[in-house]
């Protein structure tokens, strides 16, 4: 018999890196398995990689591992040796070198390239790097999303349209998903993102997402399984920006892309026993838990981990984010 998963178990399931606040002998036993990512004349930690991970790296002028700090610094320069500053060139190394050890096969992630590169910011909030999206959680750097909820009020009440996730995905093949989700890239606006996450993926045109409500964000601190696909114990720190789309009846979402099988209409009932039963994607679980609390369905009164469940719906990342 299959244990059935509480709210709190789910939030915790996507937000599992561990508090300092609850245990500091925890904590502490997993930070010392992690190095810092920095970029040269950065102070600031841009992100944490297993040692495994930053202890394989191949080290070139360009690199240079820190092990009595435990730290893996990237230090762009140029054909003199003089450090880069200009961003487009210090991009142009970045991605240079991912392409090789991608080509080398150091990391089975990497076989999950996407072409698409996400944003890392410094402690000014400005732009510092963008990096090829499949390769940031080797550096464990935050990245950026959209997700958004589509449902509809029906005489039997709220029902919410979930996707299942195509069986050739390379991260959570087969698992449930928020009803249209997708990766912010570098200069890509969040409402742009939907937009375009809305068309490509359900069939969905701007005129009928123009509606949509912005509900702030889910920041959590994901520690990556077997799951999410190549190496296990890679750090995802996430920010979602979070959308609420009330949809007519006769609007019935469709795969656009190859990256669903194809969306159900679904109960509350029946969403929640399909998320304690682990059948959707954690980070989708935990946006979900938030889209019960914010509707009204989760309450103080109903659910007894609430105060910590909405707090863990909004994590402090402990990295410069925009």
């Amino acid at each position: 018999m299959i244990n059935k998963k509480s709210n709190l178990d789910l939030v915790k399931e996507c937000d599992n890196f561990p508090y300092y606040s609850d245990n500091p002998e925890v904590f502490d036993a997993t930070f010392k398995d992690y190095y810092h990512f920095q970029l040269e004349g950065c102070e600031a930690s841009l992100g944490y990689m297993p040692s495994k991970v930053a202890t394989r790296m191949p080290l070139t002028k360009h690199w240079s591992l820190d092990e009595s700090n435990r730290r893996l610094i990237f230090q762009p320069r140029d054909a003199s040796g003089q450090p880069v500053k200009a961003l487009e060139e210090r991009n142009r190394i970045l991605a240079e070198y991912l392409q090789n050890i991608r080509e080398r096969k150091i990391f089975r992630v990497l076989d999950g390239w996407r072409n698409e590169l996400y944003p890392i910011y410094g402690p000014d909030k400005s732009l510092i790097l963008s990096m090829e999206r499949s390769a940031s959680p080797l550096f464990g750097v935050v990245t950026y999303g959209v997700h958004m909820t589509g449902y509809v009020r029906t005489d039997e009440g709220m029902k919410i349209w979930a996707p299942r996730r195509a069986l050739t995905k390379q991260t959570y093949p087969g698992m449930m998903d928020n009803t249209v989700a997708g990766g912010l890239s570098t200069g890509e606006k969040p409402f742009e993102c939907l937009v375009r996450e809305c068309e490509e993926e359900a069939s969905l045109p701007a005129g009928v997402v123009q509606p949509v409500r912005a509900c702030g964000t889910l920041t959590y601190f994901h520690v990556r399984d077997s799951r999410a696909g190549g190496e296990t114990g890679l750090c995802q720190p996430e920010c979602q920006y979070i959308y609420d789309l009330e949809l007519p009846s006769d609007v019935i979402p469709k795969p656009g892309d190859d990256e669903a099988i194809d969306f159900q209409l679904l109960s509350v009932e029946e969403v929640q026993e399909a998320m304690a039963a682990g059948k959707f994607k954690p980070n989708c679980a935990h946006l979900l838990v938030d889209f019960f609390v914010r509707h009204g369905i989760l309450t103080p009164e109903n659910e007894p981990d609430y105060i910590e469940i909405v707090s863990r719906c909004h994590r402090k990342l402990e990295f410069p984010t925009p």
